[in-house]
């Protein structure tokens, strides 16, 4: 696993050895940020569920402003903050915080935090998905994009809270969706 490209291109990445953590694969990443292009530079991106931080980090190598990253998993933070540490960020372009989802959101809501980009890549088939969206609303930029990583099995609406689908796109067993708020058509979705 390697940052595909921009500053810290080449870059490789660790990965946990338990099989409770699945980082992106090179190939989706890549898929993800051409789609993404330009809307990625100075943006401020939230990664929940980061693992081992790959989006986030992906985001900063294109230049983004920032990246706050969200997971509990033990394993999962050492391996996050050992990529963090590889390719020499540290605060404040980059934030880790040790907490569950929900916590998280909480705490960045509590602290008027807002995101341009908004990824999560939740554990398949819980139904986690929903159940963030509907908590987004206030830590989401008025133009924000929410990208959530799944299983093509795992139910994912069209519309939660003020979220709707704008693109789904799928790469073997994994999709991405795409949402943005129901007045909200990002440039380049839809």
């Amino acid at each position: 696993m390697r940052i595909i490209a921009g500053r810290f291109r080449g870059r490789t990445l660790r990965r946990p050895k338990s099989h409770g953590v699945r980082p992106t694969a090179d190939r989706v990443r890549e898929a993800l940020f051409s789609i993404l292009g330009q809307r990625v530079r100075d943006s401020r991106v939230l990664d929940l569920f980061a693992g081992t931080g790959a989006l986030g980090l992906e985001a900063l190598s294109r230049g983004a402003a920032c990246a706050v990253f969200v997971d509990q998993h033990r394993e999962a933070l050492a391996v996050l903050r050992s990529n963090v540490d590889r390719c020499g960020v540290t605060f404040p372009e980059v934030e880790v915080l040790a907490v569950n989802v929900p916590v998280a959101l909480s705490r960045l809501a509590a602290q008027k935090r807002r995101f341009d980009l908004i990824f999560m890549d939740p554990p398949y088939g819980l139904g986690w998905i929903p159940k963030i969206l509907a908590l987004l609303d206030a830590v989401a930029a008025p133009d924000a994009l929410i990208i959530a990583e799944h299983h093509e099995k795992d139910a994912v609406p069209d519309r939660v809270s003020l979220w709707h689908l704008v693109d789904r796109r799928r790469y073997g067993t994994v999709c991405l969706t795409f949402f943005a708020r129901m007045d909200e058509a990002p440039e380049g979705e839809g």
